[in-house]
């Protein structure tokens, strides 16, 4: 499966990681569409906030953020939409956190894509019940 990830060009990748978060297997999409030295930033301020480098890392803060999950309630992954080798779609929930209750969460996410793999993540989110 790598050579053909490897091949994939940017709306192939597009298109695979929305049809991935679509069915929850976002796991599955880092695994299979984030390089090895993948950089994921998310907004200051947040309880993810900061810069996050290589795939690992990323699997491991995906994880803890799916353990301060207690319900999730609705989800919505848009079409993406591209340029050059970049793309975005927008990511909505409704979540009841653990230790923050419920929450609505409308987040703009952007990757780039090189030689077939995600290598940048930068996510653009507020929160609010």
């Amino acid at each position: 499966m790598s050579a053909q990830v490897e091949t994939m060009n940017a709306q192939e990748v597009a298109n695979r990681l929305v049809q991935l978060c679509r069915e929850g297997k976002d796991i599955d999409a880092i695994n299979e569409l984030y390089d090895d030295d993948i950089v994921s930033i998310e907004p200051e301020g947040s309880p993810m906030s900061g810069k996050t480098i290589g795939k690992e890392a990323v699997l491991q803060s995906t994880k803890r953020w799916y353990s301060s999950v207690e319900q999730l309630h609705s989800a919505h992954v848009s079409d993406p939409v591209l340029s050059g080798n970049f793309f975005a779609c927008t990511m909505n929930f409704d979540i009841t956190f653990k230790e923050q209750g419920r929450n609505k969460m409308d987040e703009l996410c952007v990757y780039e894509v090189k030689d077939g793999r995600i290598v940048t993540a930068q996510f653009f989110y507020n929160t609010g019940k």
